[in-house]
């Protein structure tokens, strides 16, 4: 049961972004801008572009989460279907995990696109372990998810909270900003050494925030 309802927020959301496009006209064009002004500014020296992309293109990724943890609950709180929800009998954590999986799959496709910017833009190589890459993108996006859509809750509560959110979100989740940059950094460069502790790192602080979402994400809708 909770599997069904986790199943069916995360559809629900899904096609309303698929409707609104919402993230395609507000949140990739900010991170492609973003990226590009970075390009501009760094100027034509390669090899400073690929040292720093990496970071630039998760912290791209980061001010993509926070824009769409906030847009997350707004459909529900200007509908009232927030107090539906709050209502309803079916279990809060998995609806907590069907919006952590709707966050999921809107970021990674944001992620794969901002990519092949900085590929092309900026020359970033994959590296010679791709599932690794691809491991790290997963991992990293899981840990943005899991954070954003609990404390998105927060940024349809009142202006003050909407202002506050992203001074909520960047402390907590710097860990896995960090981690992930690291670990895409090591294997953009061709190398895999200590990528296993990053990687360690990045599950760890997915599944710790994953499970604070569910044991919490009901008390903060009742809030």
């Amino acid at each position: 049961m909770s599997l069904r309802v986790a199943e069916a927020i995360a559809v629900k959301d899904l096609r309303m972004e698929v409707r609104n496009r919402s993230a395609v006209s507000t949140v990739l064009p900010f991170a492609a801008t973003m990226l590009l002004a970075f390009g501009f500014a760094l100027g034509p020296d390669r090899l400073l572009l690929i040292q720093i992309a990496p970071g630039l293109l998760w912290l791209a990724a980061l001010f993509s989460s926070v824009e769409l943890s906030h847009r997350l609950y707004q459909a529900e709180a200007s509908g009232g279907a927030l107090e539906g929800l709050l209502l309803s009998p079916a279990d809060k954590g998995a609806v907590y995990f069907g919006k952590a999986a709707a966050t999921f799959v809107q970021l990674l496709v944001l992620f794969a696109v901002t990519l092949g910017i900085v590929v092309v833009l900026f020359g970033l190589p994959l590296g010679p372990a791709p599932g690794l890459l691809l491991l790290t993108v997963v991992l990293g996006i899981a840990g943005l998810s899991a954070l954003g859509s609990l404390l998105g809750l927060l940024a349809v509560r009142g202006r003050t909270r909407q202002a506050a959110l992203p001074v909520l979100v960047l402390p907590l989740v710097s860990p896995v900003i960090i981690a992930a940059t690291r670990a895409t950094a090591t294997l953009t460069q061709g190398s895999t050494t200590g990528i296993g502790g990053w990687l360690g790192l990045l599950a760890a602080f997915d599944a710790a925030f994953l499970a604070i979402g569910y044991l919490v994400f009901g008390h903060l809708l009742e809030d």
